[in-house]
């Protein structure tokens, strides 16, 4: 809602002058913060910061707008029904978090119909004043310029900027993970393959050892040539693609297998992800030219990563959230080429744990319950699509 109407400027008056001035504005949050990005030419500079600081100081939350989008993010959640990576985002984070932590939310970002359809005027009003506020704020420049030339622009817009109430103060509480892994099968009769997500919960992002993490995960399951992909689709051929990932995260991150499957291999499917998963810790540990081809990757393309000022602008965002220092891209090379194989299978031993895996599986019960029961990867339960 931050640009649908600020200042004097209704939603269709704010969006005009954006467009007149060439600036490109978005808003949006991750699971630890809120930001506000805008893009423009160096000359349109002064007239854009005063835009974007009517967009975060005095957004006007018109009621008109505020139904508007409740309807078109209902409109979405309701689609989002219909697509089984969406239902499994929407469904697993509260299971692996548990109730009431700050995490454990849909992964979709769209929230649930509930809490859309609850929502209030107020409420938006509440969070800005509680988190939007420029004692709990860092104002990031990228571009040809300098500091002694952008410092009158922005203090001349936000050096009016004034605190409301009492700072958030956000609290990400340490969940446990399961003593046991668990199976859930949601049930889509007629459904003509099965999706596979899998996750329990991993050290946070900003973790010391964050490269091994990292490396590690694209040798089991983060990249094409990996074991998972190389073993479901390219050997078996039962997936388009089948990976395992790490969600970026200031507290603890999740730890996730994904493998959207041919219905008839959803049972022999979820052996091989065991397999997979356990001989990376026990017979078949990382190899030395697994580490070689992740290690070559990964400096290969650090040039590429920070070509734009949009690239520039994320690196000081991750390193902002993650509490490292702004030049840690200039740290990446040391720290990949330094990597040994023993750091990856203690990465390995700290993140992968296939025994308290939640997975849940998005398929026809009718046809996968007996071989997923078979697959032994946790005692399992079925939901109906209606439930959802």
């Amino acid at each position: 809602m931050l640009d649908e109407g600020a200042g004097k400027y209704d939603a269709l008056e704010l969006a005009a002058e954006l467009e007149q001035l060439g600036v490109e504005l978005r808003s949006g949050s991750n699971l630890d913060t809120t930001t506000v990005r805008m893009s423009v030419l160096k000359e349109n500079m002064s007239d854009a910061v005063a835009l974007m600081g009517d967009i975060i100081t005095a957004p006007t939350f018109a009621k008109e707008e505020i139904e508007r989008q409740r309807t078109l993010i209902l409109n979405s959640i309701a689609q989002q029904k219909s697509r089984p990576v969406s239902i499994a985002l929407t469904l697993l984070p509260p299971l692996i978090y548990g109730d009431g932590h700050a995490y454990g939310i849909p992964f979709t970002g769209t929230g649930t119909e509930a809490d859309v359809s609850a929502i209030t005027r107020q409420d938006l009003i509440n969070f800005k004043d509680t988190w939007l506020r420029p004692d709990n704020a860092t104002l990031f420049v990228v571009g040809d310029t300098s500091l002694d030339e952008v410092k009158t622009v922005l203090e001349d817009e936000f050096g009016k900027w004034q605190a409301k109430g009492s700072k958030g103060i956000k609290q990400i509480a340490q969940a446990s993970l399961p003593e046991q892994g668990r199976t859930i099968i949601i049930d889509r009769p007629g459904s003509q393959q099965s999706l596979i997500l899998a996750a329990h919960l991993a050290p946070p992002t900003g973790i010391d050892n964050n490269i091994a993490i990292e490396t590690m995960n694209q040798t089991l399951g983060g990249a094409f040539t990996a074991r998972v992909n190389m073993n479901l689709r390219e050997d078996k051929g039962w997936a388009y693609g089948a990976y395992t990932f790490l969600q970026d995260a200031r507290g603890q991150r999740p730890f996730m297998v994904y493998a959207p499957v041919q219905t008839d291999k959803t049972g022999a499917s979820l052996l091989e992800l065991k397999k997979e998963l356990n001989s990376y810790l026990g017979d078949k540990p990382p190899m030395p030219d697994e580490l070689e081809r992740a290690r070559l990757d990964q400096v290969r393309s650090l040039p590429g990563q920070y070509e734009t000022s949009t690239a520039v602008l994320g690196s000081l965002l991750s390193s902002s959230r993650f509490n490292r220092p702004y030049n840690y891209p200039e740290t990446l090379v040391e720290q990949y080429n330094a990597l040994t194989l023993d750091d990856l299978e203690k990465a390995a031993a700290q993140v992968v744990m296939p025994g308290k895996l939640t997975w849940l599986i998005i398929g026809d019960a009718e046809k996968i319950k007996e071989e997923v029961e078979a697959a032994g990867v946790g005692p399992v339960s079925v939901q109906s699509m209606s439930s959802l």
